[in-house]
């Protein structure tokens, strides 16, 4: 076989189906968030604005996390020097581990690398733990779900997005005795939708199921001390594992799982994706912690960040342009066409210095090709002026109708 052949003809379907990704050289400057540093491919540099990023809040040029990180790396150098079994485990990671547990109202907490390994290694391990668990798994889940879910060797139902009709018609079809798990998010990233979490969570009590949520997006962001969706609703309670993220609105790295003592410790023994892997640096750990630590304090910046998405999709529906809007931070405008959507990418970045990356099926379904964008508290008003100002001038040059979606 020709292999290079072979590599040839997959990268030519994504050039042909217009959803090739390419990588550009963004250098973020410390302080002066969301403005970056663009380094062209041919050498020459110029300013941008990033309106694409998941520093939701721009934590990630918070002086009290810097701090933070600085002191540690300082104190114990750069790597944590092993897996948290061997001797990967310090003071920082029990420091944020417990930050975790104290904001979710939980006994403890897990770190992993990332939240998807934190999805991936939980949901494929459950099944060891409980002997023929059923895992019921919304349709639209973040792909680390999906393949935590695949990879178990258990049963699994998929139930359509957000449908709790459907949900409880498969928990009706299945053995009453049988143990069973219901997987879903609190905000879906890409269109910025909220799960029915209430409503999952009265599923649950009625049919005797365990429930998993991934509230990877809401964390920092929502609920009186950031803990999430499920904070803000008042059901944090009712959640027996919540999956989190460290590397959005907290603006540092890594996952974590926070549930009962006995989960974790289950999960910290059987899951290899945790076993294997060599824990965060200590200074990641230290940041994150300051991160988790003050957000529970700010709402001031929460309010600020909700403001500023809801200043962007008023400009951006006064215009006409096909945005979804479900009430969260996250603003997708529809364009429909993977083409279409790369080459408005690419004249917001090249014309306006406003960097926002095209979103193309596998990610969203064909068709619905979107550009993202991610509002923050650091997106002033002068930003936000030169994004409404290009994105109207680039849509009426490439005639794209402006017809307003419903949520």
């Amino acid at each position: 076989m020709n292999f290079d052949a072979k590599l040839d003809e997959a990268l030519q379907r994504l050039h042909d189906e217009g959803r090739y990704r390419t990588f550009i050289d963004i250098e973020r400057r410390n302080g002066q968030f969301p403005h970056a540093v663009w380094t062209k491919p041919d050498g020459t540099q110029e300013p941008i604005s990033v309106w694409c990023g998941n520093d939701y809040l721009g934590m990630g040029q918070h002086p009290v996390i810097i701090e933070a990180m600085h002191e540690a790396i300082d104190a114990t150098g750069a790597g944590s020097g092993g897996t948290r079994n061997i001797s990967g485990t310090t003071v920082f990671h029990k420091r944020l581990e417990a930050e975790l547990a104290d904001l979710h109202g939980k006994e403890a907490a897990l770190l992993f690398t990332s939240a998807y390994i934190a999805n991936d290694a939980t949901l494929s391990t459950l099944p060891k733990l409980f002997p023929g668990l059923i895992i019921y798994s919304d349709e639209l889940n973040h792909a680390s779900m999906i393949e935590g879910v695949r990879r178990n060797g258990g049963a699994k139902r998929i139930f359509r997005h957000n449908d709790v009709e459907h949900l409880r018609e498969l928990l009706e079809a299945d053995d009453s005795a049988a143990p069973k798990l219901i997987a879903f998010e609190s905000v879906y990233s890409m269109d910025g939708d909220f799960g029915p979490i209430e409503e999952i969570c009265d599923l649950a009590d009625e049919f005797g199921a365990m429930t998993y949520i991934d509230e990877v997006h809401a964390v920092g962001m929502y609920g009186p001390r950031g803990a999430g969706v499920a904070e803000r609703d008042r059901i944090m309670h009712r959640l027996d594992i919540i999956n989190g993220t460290l590397a959005k609105a907290y603006g540092v790295m890594g996952g974590y799982i926070a549930a009962s003592a006995k989960m974790c410790d289950a999960i910290r023994s059987y899951a290899p994706g945790f076993i294997f892997t060599t824990s965060l640096p200590p200074a990641v750990a230290a940041g994150a912690a300051a991160s988790v630590a003050h957000l529970k304090r700010d709402q001031a910046l929460r309010d600020l960040h909700q403001e500023r998405a809801k200043i962007l999709k008023t400009r951006l529906k006064g215009m006409g342009l096909p945005i979804i809007d479900h009430g969260s931070h996250i603003v997708p405008v529809i364009v429909g066409d993977p083409v279409h959507t790369k080459q408005l990418s690419d004249m917001l970045l090249d014309g306006y210095g406003i960097y926002v990356q095209p979103i193309n099926f596998p990610t969203v379904p064909r068709g619905t090709e979107r550009l993202r964008f991610t509002p923050s508290p650091v997106h002033g008003p002068g930003e936000m002026d030169k994004l409404v100002r290009a994105m109207d001038e680039l849509w009426s040059h490439c005639a794209l109708n402006r017809a307003e979606l419903s949520a």
